[in-house]
């Protein structure tokens, strides 16, 4: 039996104003015009921390601060299994841009369940609305 492969991913919840910031995902992507936290896919020897300013930076061009670890999240798809380190962190520098993404919004914590989301993100947004 092939092992499945394995990708391991930086997502941030990033809070302003008792808001947070969600993308929408083009629709030439998979799960094209899904809502998701933004961030992305880290590199071999990247840490963590680096892979999420990198991605926050490049997606959405802002830098970030107040970094901490919210949890992990794993999910299981046909072909491979990613692993996401959810972070949560502030904007410090930059107003976001969708410079990788469909749309950018700023929604309520309860508002998240009015967005359809990938499956790998439905906990999150379940704990993120306090459900």
């Amino acid at each position: 039996m092939r092992r499945k492969r394995r990708i391991h991913a930086a997502v941030a919840v990033i809070t302003r104003r008792g808001r947070i910031l969600i993308c929408q995902r083009h629709h030439r992507d998979s799960f094209g015009g899904l809502w998701e936290f933004p961030g992305g896919k880290r590199e071999p020897r990247e840490s963590w921390e680096a892979c999420l300013r990198r991605e926050l930076f490049e997606e959405i061009g802002v830098a970030v601060r107040g970094i901490r670890t919210y949890g992990w999240m794993r999910h299981e798809f046909h072909d491979g299994i990613v692993v996401f380190k959810v972070f949560r962190c502030l904007i410090a520098a930059g107003r976001p841009r969708p410079l990788d993404a469909r749309a950018l919004r700023w929604v309520a914590p309860r508002q998240l369940l009015r967005y359809e989301f990938p499956p790998a993100n439905r906990r999150l947004v379940a704990r993120l609305a306090g459900g």
